[in-house]
Order: structure tokens, then C-alpha cells, then sequence
């Protein structure tokens, strides 16, 4: 049940149709894993937690460097060389007392993906390489958990909903090699695609409106414009194919 502290806390979201105490108690008895405390899960973090999301999984094996500050505001100047998932929990923590935010300090592999995940409602991208995220991607694709990807670069980003059989896999749309390289960001860019991820997240744990299901949302932050591109399962898929 909900404390009288936490109706309070959560009344004006409450308010919304099909919302109530029941789509905060789905939130509360949820678990959230988050891939990546940086530029994404800055902003995505922020909003789950004060949503009340109960258990919040952290993962990321980074420390916090000077460069990283003019996007990753859950980070400071004091925390630089910091594990990036202890300065998030640290940050977060005083926020709402009626969560618990796990942090894991593991970089994600291929061997240990499935067993970090495990617990996991629901998956969220806010990763920085693609090596990772098709990680991920097979994780999802194999226990049938849904997956949040959201991109960005300079003023631009992507997100969208992945849940395969009902869904594409992140594969069906993006090469499973793709050359890392250091790029250009703008911080208020992830702050737009963050946010986005975290809407899609509440809605879909709840039960509320529609996600970006088999739709790949872009914005430019440019011309401050946001268009749709239609996605569909590819039949030849090496990851999702023989689960079609």
C-alpha cells in the first residue's frame, strides 16, 4: 500500500486518468534496470525517481571526468574520478526516501548480462556504444523484457520502444558493428531524449497511452523539429529472426 506521506508525494501524477493509486502502486512494485549514468541517464534517473519507481538497478562501470559535466548532471566537479553509479546513487538517494536505488559497478558482458538483468522489469539504453547495447538487445530478445534505446549526437537524438516478438530488435535496424568513435554533444540534447525515455518508461509500467512501439522518433534539435519513421522486424534478423 501507499504511505500518507507517499500520497502526497505522488498526488498531482495521481491525478491523471487511468493513473491513481493503483498505476502508483505498478510503479512502486516495479524494477528498472538503467544501462549507462551519463548524458541519457542523467535526466532519465532524476525522473524515475521522483516518480517513485521502487527499485532503480544502476549500471555502469565508469568514474566521472571533467568533460563529462557540461551533460551528466548527476554528477559534479567533486565527484570527478568517482564511480559514476555510486555519484548517481548518491544524488538520487535524498530525493526519495521511498526507493531503493542499486548501483552495479560491472561492465556489461556477454557472460554476465543475463545474470545483472535478471531481476529487471524493464531494460533502458542510455549507453554510449553500440558493442553494448546489442548486449542488451539479445538479453531482451531472449527473456522477452522490453527495452528503451534512445541515441544522441551533437543536437540530435532517436528513441524508440523495443519488444520483440510484437517489435523490431535493435538489430533489425542498426549493424551489429558500428565503429566507436568520441562525438560531439550538446547537453540539453540528452536532457529532451532522456526525459522521453522516462515517459516512455512511466507509461509503460503503468499501463498509460501508447509507447513508441515499431516507431522510431528523431529530433533535431536544429530546426526544433521531431518526425517519425515507421520500423518493422527484419524476417533475416540474426537475433530476433528465429523468435518471429
Amino acid at each position: 500500500m501507499l504511505s500518507s506521506e507517499e500520497k502526497i508525494r505522488y498526488q498531482r501524477q495521481m491525478m491523471i486518468p487511468q493513473w491513481g493509486e493503483e498505476g502508483q502502486l505498478k510503479l512502486k512494485k516495479s524494477t528498472v534496470f538503467i544501462a549507462g549514468a551519463g548524458g541519457l541517464g542523467s535526466p532519465l534517473l532524476y525522473y524515475l525517481a521522483v516518480a517513485g519507481i521502487g527499485k532503480i538497478q544502476i549500471c555502469d562501470f565508469d568514474a566521472v571526468e571533467l568533460s563529462n559535466l557540461n551533460r551528466q548532471i548527476l554528477h559534479t566537479t567533486a565527484r570527478i574520478g568517482r564511480n559514476k553509479a555510486e555519484s548517481a546513487q548518491e544524488t538520487l538517494t535524498p530525493m526519495n526516501e521511498n526507493i531503493r536505488v542499486e548501483i552495479i559497478k560491472d561492465k556489461i558482458t556477454k557472460k554476465n548480462a543475463s545474470k545483472i538483468i535478471k531481476d529487471a522489469d524493464l531494460i533502458i539504453d542510455c549507453l554510449d556504444n553500440f558493442d553494448t547495447r546489442h548486449i542488451l538487445n539479445r538479453i531482451s530478445v531472449e527473456t522477452g523484457k522490453a527495452m528503451i534505446h534512445a541515441g544522441v549526437e551533437g543536437f540530435r537524438g532517436q528513441i524508440t520502444f523495443l519488444n520483440p516478438p510484437q517489435t523490431p530488435c535493435l538489430a533489425c535496424f542498426i549493424p551489429l558493428k558500428i565503429k566507436k568513435e568520441k562525438f560531439p554533444i550538446v547537453g540539453a540534447t540528452p536532457g529532451v531524449l532522456g526525459a522521453l525515455q522516462a515517459m516512455e518508461a512511466i507509461k509503460y509500467l503503468t499501463g498509460i497511452g501508447e509507447t513508441l512501439k515499431n516507431r522510431l522518433l528523431l529530433f533535431d534539435g536544429i530546426t526544433m523539429e521531431f518526425s517519425t519513421i515507421k520500423l518493422a522486424q527484419n524476417p533475416t534478423c540474426s537475433i530476433c529472426g528465429k523468435f518471429q
